[in-house]
């Protein structure tokens, strides 16, 4: 919303702003074919929201935006976007001090859930997105990571209308892979949309860069494809590095991003149709599919008595099997470069 024009004294000069760029972008988009994948409203950015939106202490800032949120809702149904976005940029505290945790929370979901409301009553049928970041520019923040996230939305009753938007550079900045943060959504049925870009693991804070490890785009594709898709879209949440300034640098950034993720899914598809990271995970688990024990744990037949009696009898267990990690890691090497 304010990204895209200046933000003006009022919400009303705001808005006729926002009608009038937005009646432009329309227009583009008519022209040129091109689609808008996600609405958003920058709750963050400006000093009111330095306690955050939904989880503001105060009423009139929590009101300035749930009207942000509407009319992001409006021009996101108006230009046809498939998802909408919340990043929670702020909503979390610096110390518990004067927190309610609780609270903030529970208004949190309140926002979120005015929001849904509104957004099916105009038409909006796509899904609603939260966007995990565990720090930064709080200190806790609610939505650290992907599992926190999804609990989030289940004990609020929020899991039927809201997936998960996932970033590269917020993942790491959790201490997790890009890639495990994909999984833990997907196998959740939470698994939304992307922000496709990369940070530097040698620095503490969101650097937002273009991607360009293949490593990492080919393991993201991998959890997508396994996924069965995404109901969203890839997003290039990614800025030129500050010397690189010029209008070419930013077409390079963007084609880099584009290919880098590209050649990521090309590999991804032949890691699955390779076929072995599969065989190998299938046979490592065999043990619970072959032996009658194992079968019994499956179909939950067994109790903590029968188990005991049975450990009894066995003595000590065999070791469960190599890892074979670096064989696995030495395919996906064979896959990437033959």
């Amino acid at each position: 919303d304010v990204d895209i024009v200046p933000e003006a004294e009022d919400n009303k000069e705001t808005n006729r702003r926002l009608d009038e760029i937005s009646d432009y972008i329309l227009v583009k988009m008519q022209e040129t074919g091109i689609k808008c994948l996600w609405g958003t409203a920058n709750m963050f950015s400006n000093p009111r929201f330095c306690n955050g939106a939904g989880s503001s202490n105060s009423a009139d800032v929590f009101a300035f935006a749930a009207a942000q949120v509407k009319k992001a809702l409006d021009i996101t149904v108006k230009l046809g976007g498939k998802g909408y976005v919340f990043w929670g940029g702020r909503e979390g505290y610096e110390t518990l001090l004067n927190t309610d945790v609780k609270f903030e929370q529970e208004n949190i979901t309140r926002l979120m859930k005015m929001a849904v409301k509104y957004g099916r009553s105009i038409g909006f049928t796509g899904d609603f997105y939260i966007e995990p970041k565990p720090k930064e520019p709080m200190k806790h923040q609610y939505d650290f990571d992907a599992a926190t996230a999804i609990g989030f939305l289940r004990q609020y009753g929020l899991d039927k209308d809201f997936k998960l938007n996932i970033e590269a550079n917020h993942a790491t900045l959790a201490g997790h892979t890009f890639e495990h943060d994909l999984r833990i959504s997907a196998i959740n049925g939470m698994l939304g949309s992307i922000d496709a870009n990369q940070g530097d693991y040698l620095l503490g804070w969101d650097t937002d860069e273009f991607p360009f490890d293949v490593y990492t785009a080919t393991m993201c594709m991998y959890e997508v494809l396994k996924a069965g898709g995404l109901t969203g879209g890839f997003n290039f949440d990614a800025k030129n590095r500050r010397p690189s300034y010029t209008v070419e640098d930013m077409f390079e950034g963007y084609i880099l991003g584009m290919d880098t993720f590209a050649l990521g899914l090309i590999k991804a598809a032949e890691l699955i149709e390779d076929g072995r990271i599969d065989e190998f995970i299938v046979k490592r688990y065999a043990s619970y599919r072959k032996t009658e024990m194992g079968k019994k744990i499956l179909a939950n037949e067994t109790s903590l008595e029968e188990l005991s009696a049975y450990a009894e009898k066995m003595g000590a267990p065999a070791l469960p099997g190599s890892g074979k990690q670096e064989n696995l890691q030495n395919i996906v090497n064979s896959i990437l470069f033959g």
